[in-house]
């Protein structure tokens, strides 16, 4: 469904029954976006119209219209199968807590369902034969359902989740990591491009893990100073003598 606002086109997300946490987050942004979201978060109470100037008169009547315009919002923006639910509802706010107490469920409700996510965000790890991208999908979307329930796992947690849950393939990168970054500061964007560009360095190559390792610089804007590779050139001469022996 699209909605015409101020000449522009806004399109509304139906809601049929699924994924209701997802769906309030972007009608929410489209109350926001219309100056509605106290009407259907907080409600607006009619006052008595008796005693009323001229401009509070007027005043009253935007508000209760503001307040149509958000139930009729929530009205479109969901199927005909849902729409019984608050079919009587004459209010934004009174839709809109219908809909969360049916859909998203008690406090108590809520507090269970994060606790199972939770569970499975401390028990996720990574298959021995499972790509890296969809392992990160797999976890990124146990982040996500989490923060839908106000109760966001810190990015710091997420990063040592990632390092400690990978399969022995990444071992000597993730060690690396850890020893060569600042994991409190470091972000899982951060850590995920490292971690990817690791991986595609090894399926392209097709090298051992530690070959690959040796050529993946963990600060990809920083270049080789000629000092360290005149420190590589000594080194593999010192080499030659251990070798022979």
């Amino acid at each position: 469904m699209t909605t015409a606002e101020n000449g522009s086109e806004v399109r509304v997300p139906i809601f049929s029954g699924e994924n209701f946490d997802f769906w309030i987050i972007k009608m929410e942004t489209v109350f926001i976006s219309r100056d509605l979201l106290s009407y259907v978060n907080e409600g607006y109470v009619v006052p008595a119209a008796e005693g009323m100037t001229n401009a509070q008169r007027t005043e009253l009547r935007a508000n209760i219209k503001k307040d149509a315009k958000a139930l009729g919002i929530l009205q479109t923006a969901i199927t005909d199968a849902i729409f019984p639910r608050i079919a009587n509802e004459r209010t934004a706010k009174g839709a809109w807590d219908v809909l969360k107490v049916e859909f998203k469920g008690s406090d108590k409700v809520r507090a269970v369902k994060v606790q199972f996510l939770r569970r499975d965000f401390e028990y996720t790890r990574m298959n021995e034969t499972e790509l890296l991208s969809d392992y990160c999908t797999r976890l990124t979307d146990l982040v996500n359902q989490t923060k839908t329930y106000a109760e966001p796992i810190p990015e710091k947690r997420v990063v040592q989740k990632i390092l400690m849950s990978l399969n022995r393939k990444y071992d000597a990168i993730a060690s690396i990591i850890e020893e060569a970054r600042d994991i409190d500061t470091l972000g899982v964007q951060d850590l995920m491009g490292t971690l990817k560009a690791f991986d595609q360095r090894l399926m392209s190559h097709d090298e051992p893990t530690e070959k690959a390792f040796q050529t993946l610089s963990l600060n990809t804007n920083s270049e080789p100073s000629s000092s360290n590779s005149k420190k590589k050139k000594n080194w593999k001469g010192k080499g030659k003598k251990w070798e022979g022996r």
